[in-house]
This record gives C-alpha cells, sequence and structure tokens, in this order.
C-alpha cells in the first residue's frame, strides 16, 4: 500500500461522493451555475455573430444609406429630437442620383404596412415595401428562392408585381409554386413574380413577412411621394465610399439650405454603424456573463472548500490508518484533490448541458439564433477544473498533515 494508483484513488473519490449523493450534488450548484451561464451567453452569442456576418448586417463594405433617422436609437430624448426632421423625399433621391458622382447605384424605398390575401387565406401586419429595380443589388439582402426580380420595365410601366416573403409563401400558398398568381394587398392586386429566400426570425420577430413592389407602382397604390424615404447607395469600391458619403451628405445640405454651422438633419449609415453598436452590445453581454458566472463560480469553490473541510473530518480515521500502513502524504493528497476535481467537472458537465439547453430553448422560443462551439466546451471544463484545483488545495493539504497516531485515537 506504499503506493496509491490514480485508478485507486478515482475508485475511493467516487465512493466518497456517491455516499453523500445529496451533499455532493448541492455541493455542485455554483460550478453548475457559473459553467451554465458561461455556455449559454456564449452559445448565443457565437450564434448572433455567424447570423450577424451572414445575413442581418449584409449591407456591404461599398454600401449606405440615407434615412432622416438613424435605425438605432438609444434613449426617448433622441426619439424626439429626430422625429421633428424633415421626411427624406423623393427628389432628394433623385437629386443623389443626379449629382452623387462617386455613386454606382443609387435607390429608394418606402414603406406601409396590411393584411395580405389569397382566396380564403390572409396574413396581417405584413411590412409593404416599394424598391427601385436597384435596390435589390444595392445592400444585397433580397436574395430570390424562386423567380425573379424587378427589372427597369416594371418601374417604368408601373407594373402589379411583387416579390413576396417566406412566411406568405408558408401560409398563403401551401403546397403550391406561387410564381404567376395573383393575391390582394389592402385593396390592390398584385401578381407574384418572386419568392425571398428564408431569413428566420431575430428576437422573436419574423425577417420573412414581406411584400415588395416596384416604387412607382407603390406610389400610385399609396401615394407614396408624402411618405418617407430611404435612399440606398452603392459605390464601385470601399476607397470610394467617404467621398460618396460627403457628396450626398453636401449635396442633401444644399438641398435643405443648411449653414456651414448647422449639424446634418438626416442620417447616414454604413455597415460599420450596426457593427459598432452590436459590438457595444454583446460587449456589455459578455462582462454580465463575466460578472454573473464569477460570483456563481466563487460561491461553488468556497462551498467545495468547505464540503471537502467536512469530509476531511468526517474521515479523520480512515485517513489516519491509511497513513498507518503505508500511504504517504502525497497519496492522501491527490486523493482529496482527485475529488474536488471530480467534483467540479462533474459541476462543469451538467452545467454545460444546462447552457447548451437553454440556449437553444432560447432560440426555439425566439429565433435568437445560437451556435455551439468546441472552444466554449473546453473553456467551460477548463474554469470547472481551475476552480476545483484551487478549492481543494487546502482541505487536501490538511488531510496530508495528519498525523496518523492522533487520527487514528481521535473519537
Amino acid at each position: 500500500m506504499a503506493n496509491i494508483s490514480t485508478q485507486e484513488s478515482l475508485s475511493i473519490s467516487l465512493k466518497a461522493l456517491w455516499a453523500n449523493k445529496l451533499r455532493s450534488f448541492l455541493t455542485l450548484l455554483g460550478i453548475i451555475i457559473g459553467v451554465m451561464t458561461v455556455i449559454a451567453i456564449v452559445s448565443i452569442i457565437s450564434g448572433l455573430n455567424n447570423y450577424v456576418e451572414t445575413k442581418l448586417f449584409n449591407m456591404g463594405s461599398h454600401d449606405f444609406t440615407l434615412n432622416r433617422m438613424p435605425s438605432i436609437i438609444t434613449s426617448f430624448e433622441e426619439w424626439k429630437k429626430y422625429s421633428k426632421r424633415k421626411k427624406i423625399e423623393y427628389e432628394d433621391y433623385e437629386a443623389v442620383k443626379k449629382y452623387c458622382t462617386s455613386c454606382h447605384l443609387v435607390g429608394a424605398r418606402a414603406s406601409s404596412s396590411g393584411t395580405v390575401k389569397y382566396k380564403d387565406k390572409y396574413l396581417d401586419d405584413v411590412r409593404i415595401s416599394g424598391y427601385t429595380e436597384n435596390d435589390t443589388e444595392i445592400l444585397g439582402n433580397l436574395e430570390l428562392e424562386s423567380g425573379r426580380s424587378f427589372q427597369k420595365s416594371d418601374l417604368l410601366e408601373r407594373m402589379p408585381v411583387a416579390i413576396i416573403g417566406w412566411d406568405l409563401r408558408e401560409q398563403l400558398f401551401p403546397g403550391i409554386d406561387p410564381i404567376g398568381k395573383t393575391f390582394w394587398a389592402k385593396q390592390n392586386i398584385y401578381r407574384v413574380i418572386g419568392v425571398g429566400e428564408k431569413k428566420g426570425k431575430v428576437l422573436g420577430m419574423s425577417q420573412d413577412n414581406y411584400v415588395i413592389v416596384p416604387l412607382t407602382t407603390f406610389f400610385k397604390d399609396f401615394g407614396a411621394r408624402r411618405r418617407n424615404f430611404e435612399v440606398t447607395v452603392s459605390t464601385k469600391s470601399p476607397e470610394a465610399m467617404e467621398s460618396a458619403q460627403e457628396e450626398v451628405r453636401q449635396i442633401i445640405r444644399s438641398r435643405r439650405k443648411l449653414m456651414g454651422n448647422m449639424e446634418d438633419d438626416f442620417a447616414i449609415e454604413t455597415q460599420e454603424t450596426f457593427m459598432d453598436f452590436y459590438r457595444k452590445t454583446t460587449g456589455a453581454l459578455y462582462i454580465g456573463m463575466v460578472v454573473i458566472s464569477s460570483i456563481s463560480l466563487l460561491v461553488g469553490g468556497i462551498v467545495i472548500m468547505n464540503i471537502m473541510l467536512v469530509s476531511v473530518t468526517e474521515r479523520v480515521k480512515e485517513i489516519g490508518l491509511r497513513k498507518a500502513i503505508g500511504a504517504r502524504r502525497r497519496d492522501i493528497l491527490f486523493q482529496f484533490l482527485i475529488e474536488a476535481l471530480m467534483l467540479s467537472f462533474i459541476g462543469g458537465l451538467l452545467g454545460i448541458l444546462l447552457g447548451f439547453s437553454i440556449a437553444k430553448a432560447i432560440t426555439a422560443a425566439t429565433g435568437f439564433p445560437s451556435s455551439v462551439e468546441l472552444w466554449s466546451i473546453l473553456t467551460g471544463l477548463a474554469i470547472a477544473g481551475v476552480v476545483g484545483l484551487f478549492a481543494g488545495i487546502y482541505p487536501a493539504n490538511k488531510a496530508a498533515k495528519l498525523d496518523p497516531v492522533i487520527a487514528i485515537r481521535m473519537e
């Protein structure tokens, strides 16, 4: 018995843990909560990163938009300030298209909403937008599953044609090809020429609940010249972006007669506008994750240390007997460290499973994307191992220092 193998230490540790199942489980809670928090938030943020990179903010490195207000408003005071601004008009779009020499493609959009109907089926609160033929190319976010995009003739002749989102395809045209079918949008009839690819949900909101018609058709049916427009611009290269934005800024300032010291009363936004906000938001989530998980892991480590100290006290005679028949100090130290590490790793594994389950449940309930990353699993296990190691050092050292004669005599 002079040397105790790792296998023997594991066997002894498992028996000790199993003998006190409830206590072992309660000991694991802090580790479980800490690791679960890390895994759940990392899974959601990783999934969101993938979605952002491929779908959500895919304006392109050389595209930008001109709007009345910024897309991201963080306070009611900002909203009040921006809501007083003059609307972007169709004439602004025409001026940008005519005078911006650095702009490669220029488009314009306007939106409304209403009920869409096909035979006895209908869908409420559908986003109905008017696009120019360039808009499907500029921002690159109208990828078609079938059919075609708008042509110049569709706008010149104000054709009653439409591109529909995946929600309309599934709910109004189940089991049939919608291309060529006619449907009602508010009081107007349109013929389907294209179906957008499915995008899914973001924050519980569907990205596929839309109808897009030619902008001139939108004018005719909805009187859109009184509405606010979004002007979309594409340049030939990222390098041309800065000069194009400055040209657009000066064109609109000139039209609005803004003097040199007056601030812009419109918003020009690029992909970086959204990405900066996104980075700040996810950065705050990461900080929150670190704080919450650190507190949970600290509590878990303290609990493991205390439970291990109790275990040492309860097993004093066992320790003394083992040392008396040849177990070395490092054997005892190793055994109790193994017990602490096993507690942490079991807690870490349970935390990983719960974290992934929570992330997937959130995805199923809200459509918020999540992604399982191998590095997050390894990080969770590493964190659990470190906590177990540090929490177990003091109790293991105390057990290893026990005098075998005194330990055997203790009642």
